[in-house]
């Protein structure tokens, strides 16, 4: 029996490993939900010109919105912002309510594709929430994904 486990657990692992990966990385909400002063910020390696990016948003059923607005901010190595742009992520249908995530029970996690320039040379990208309240209760972790496209 323990063998079988053993050599399911080493199928899962194998099949969820994903050579495309780049850079990932999520940063969690310490109380399960996002304040408007809050900016997440990620460090990043320097983009291939192949790739796209992402950005993952963890969230469950407390979360009262069918959408979410994200603003993005680029900088390069010397701190210079040279690109910024608001996203209407859905994380809701809007007939019939369901997630728009993968996941299961109460937790949700939803990619969507960041409309980044390939090449540029930005060192760092952060997001922050507008959606008009203080705090967003519902919204677990974020994160951002540099996949290969090749």
């Amino acid at each position: 029996m323990s063998n079988l486990f053993a050599i399911t657990t080493m199928l899962i692992l194998l099949v969820s490993c994903n050579g495309d990966r780049i850079f990932e990385d999520y940063k969690g909400m310490e109380r399960q939900s996002w304040n408007i002063t809050d900016t997440i910020a990620f460090d990043l390696p320097i983009p291939r010109d192949e790739s796209n990016a992402l950005i993952g948003i963890k969230y469950n059923l407390d979360y009262k919105f069918r959408n979410l607005y994200v603003k993005y901010f680029l900088s390069d190595s010397l701190g210079v912002k040279f690109e910024s742009q608001l996203l209407n992520i859905s994380l809701f249908d809007s007939k019939g309510g369901r997630p728009t995530g993968s996941g299961f029970g109460s937790i949700f996690t939803r990619f969507d594709t960041l409309p980044l320039i390939s090449g540029e040379q930005y060192t760092k990208i952060e997001f922050v929430q507008y959606m008009r309240v203080d705090e967003l209760i519902g919204i677990e972790a974020v994160g951002f994904k540099l996949v290969n496209t090749k």
